[in-house]
């Protein structure tokens, strides 16, 4: 399968430290650089300008322009260090990235090669920035100082310094420093010459470019620099405790840490997955774990995705933390090791929780509510919940998956009486007592109103949850409670969820005013939800016909293959001929098969579906080993955002799940061919 429309749409994302994160797209530009928690937006635009020039005027010819080639677009193995080929074929110039940000302090740093087939006399590179500092062009300032040989942008207590080493001597060698908009292009049109402006100061609607010189290079003579942005609250801070400590110890230490740092972490497990899926399965695995942590902000906040393409399509960004979303990233990272970023989500999600005990649809990582298109009223002019209530139910889940993993007591008591309590308290009251169901409440794809199978198996592994830890503490009359509105759940979705007609459970029931029920028997892959949090058992009969239901309707028959949401789905539609193409494949839909194949397996020969479902995964992966959310049915060309946060975190599970049956089932096969010790 060609790769060329994965390069397309291909972000790299590297690692936040303490504060945080650029995030990288198609040809190596730095689209955004967050500081401080994941949603503080300081830097985007659509321009990045990498000018390698010899001394003659190159106009156009930057980095992003078609001409150029991605030759490779990765990390360094295990680690959150880029490593990044472009090669100009008409130039002849091959220019290198290892891009990083540092392990503990605020400072994004790339490295770069350059390499002409033809040599130079004079080689200069540009670097261009549009700022918008606090998520607005309005008040910024960037200017060169000269006591630091850089451009210091700036606004309030949020500074940016831009600095670099290309030799003998640190520091950028020229720069320009202009206002953009109201027909002002902006300062990268200065780098067209290979001379810039040397502006000293600009203020308003600003941005900067900046440039380094190289020595003369023989044909195939690389040469290389150093540059780096380090953030702020303070001058000080990007200047004695950032660029001066740079300099002082040299980049390559800090390059050299880094690597080693992200390396040891995304082994924390030391699973050997080699032995049971393979090399790329082991890959894609630790790469998953690290774009998770690359999405998990340090005060607990776990953003769906990074992506930026989404806005010309919504206006709005995938980068929000949805509790449901963040429960299962949770839970995987949980399973491979990482209790110390989980701790942080669940604080996070406690702090989160209305004062009745839900959770809304989304969050900005600060913890105020998202933008959302969930109404608070209805077509009747009645008050309604916003909300998804699978997402409140999975938080528990996860916990309970939580404490289960790493028995971390003293920290899930400080949640019980401010988180569980109050959470389960509400799903225990958000029930329709005519028939025993949840209340209605939104999907989790966000399209309608119902009472929805994924939500009901949600909250029910939410209450089990809550009825764990009431029983772990000793509240027995709580525990009680908890299990008796499960076991009434359970009660209503056999009688009113599932229908003998179609041999299998609906995907939605819509409840009128007066108590009468429509039940929606679209197939839906999220109905998997049902046994998924423990409901139902994977091998119960009525979910095997389910999920065989699934397979059999949702399955892409184009080339691509996978699973799609549902039968008929029109978001990102790309095929028409829905009996072909119920939809285009999802990541999580396809790996929610998988899972049930790894659930009801008895024998190694059991769990091939599931081997060849996760070989289907690290074949559509994207350079960098990346997973979007969706699929082109035909080319196998990833659609929507990439990567998607819950996409690397179903793959973490699934491999998980693999890895922890094949070895019961081996065992289990050992013991029974053992003969009995005599008597």
């Amino acid at each position: 399968m060609s790769k060329t429309p994965h390069v397309k749409r291909t972000p790299l994302a590297l690692p936040p430290n303490r504060a945080q994160k650029p995030c990288h797209r198609k040809r190596q530009r730095v689209h955004r650089l967050r500081r401080e928690l994941l949603g503080s937006r300081h830097l985007l635009s659509a321009r990045r300008r990498r000018q390698p020039h010899d001394g003659q005027p190159l106009p156009h010819r930057f980095l992003h322009r078609p001409q150029v080639r991605v030759a490779n677009l990765g990390y360094v193995t295990d680690s959150l260090v880029t490593d990044v080929t472009l090669k100009h074929a008409k130039l002849g110039i091959t220019v290198k990235f290892a891009d990083y940000v540092d392990l503990a302090r605020n400072w994004f740093i790339r490295n770069v090669e350059v390499t002409s087939a033809a040599g130079f006399n004079v080689g200069r590179v540009f670097f261009h920035y549009d700022w918008f500092i606090e998520g607005s062009d309005i008040g910024n300032t960037v200017a060169y100082d000269p006591r630091h040989r850089g451009v210091i942008a700036y606004k309030g207590n949020r500074y940016f310094l831009i600095g670099g080493d290309s030799g003998p001597e640190f520091g950028i060698d020229t720069w320009a420093n202009g206002k953009k908009g109201n027909g002002l292009a902006g300062t990268w049109v200065d780098a067209e010459d290979g001379v810039l402006g040397r502006n000293p100061i600009e203020q308003g609607s600003v941005d900067c470019t900046v440039g380094f010189d190289f020595g003369p290079a023989a044909a195939g003579e690389p040469r290389s620099l150093t540059h780096w942005v380090c953030m702020g609250t303070r001058l000080s801070e990007v200047s004695a405790y950032g660029q001066d400590l740079i300099i002082g110890r040299g980049p390559n230490l800090y390059l050299g840490r880094t690597k080693t740092y992200w390396q040891v972490w995304s082994e924390k497990d030391h699973r050997h997955i080699d032995e049971e899926l393979g090399a790329d399965v082991t890959q894609l695995y630790r790469r998953s774990i690290l774009t998770a942590r690359t999405h998990a902000d340090n005060h607990g906040a776990i953003i769906a995705a990074t992506d930026f393409d989404i806005t010309k399509f919504a206006r709005d960004t995938y980068a929000y933390a949805w509790p449901r979303d963040g429960a299962l990233v949770a839970n995987a990272l949980d399973r491979s090791g990482h209790e110390d970023i989980t701790r942080q989500f669940f604080t996070f999600c406690q702090e989160s929780l209305v004062e009745e005990g839900f959770f809304l649809h989304k969050y900005t990582p600060y913890g105020n509510p998202g933008s959302s298109w969930l109404p608070w009223v209805d077509a009747r002019g009645a008050r309604t919940l916003p909300i998804q209530e699978d997402e409140t139910g999975l938080v528990l889940w996860a916990l309970w998956q939580h404490y289960r993993i790493h028995r971390n007591l003293d920290f899930v008591v400080g949640l019980y009486t401010s988180l569980i309590l109050p959470a389960a308290d509400w799903m225990v009251s958000y029930t329709d007592q005519r028939n025993g169901l949840i209340q209605p409440s939104w999907d989790l794809w966000e399209e309608r109103w119902g009472v929805h199978a994924f939500s009901v198996g949600s909250v029910w592994g939410g209450l089990e949850a809550a009825r764990n830890f009431a029983e772990l503490f000793g509240d027995g009359p709580t525990a009680t409670r908890y299990r008796d509105a499960a076991e009434r759940l359970k009660e209503a979705a056999d009688t009113h969820l599932y229908t003998s007609e179609l041999g299998r459970f609906a995907r939605r029931i819509a409840v009128e005013e007066d108590g009468t029920m429509t039940v929606d028997m679209v197939i839906d892959s999220a109905i998997s939800g049902l046994w998924r949090f423990g409901m139902y058992t994977a091998d119960e009969t009525r979910i095997a016909e389910t999920m065989t239901a699934i397979k059999d309707q949702l399955t892409n028959n184009a080339a691509a293959g996978g699973i799609a949401r549902y039968s008929n789905d029109y978001y990102f539609r790309v095929e028409p001929d829905t009996r072909k193409v119920p939809g285009n494949p999802w990541f999580i839909c396809t790996l929610w098969l998988a899972q049930w194949y790894i659930a009801i397996a008895k024998t190694t020969h059991d769990l091939k579906p599931a081997r060849d479902i996760i070989n289907w995964v690290v074949a559509h992966q994207i350079p960098g080993g990346l997973l979007s959310e969706q699929l082109d049915p035909n080319t196998g060309a990833p659609i929507s955002v990439s990567p998607l946060t819950w996409s690397h975190a179903e793959l973490i599970a699934t491999v998980d799940d693999f890895c922890r049956k094949s070895e019961r089932v081996r065992h289990s096969s050992i013991s029974s061919t053992v003969p009995p010790k005599p008597a």
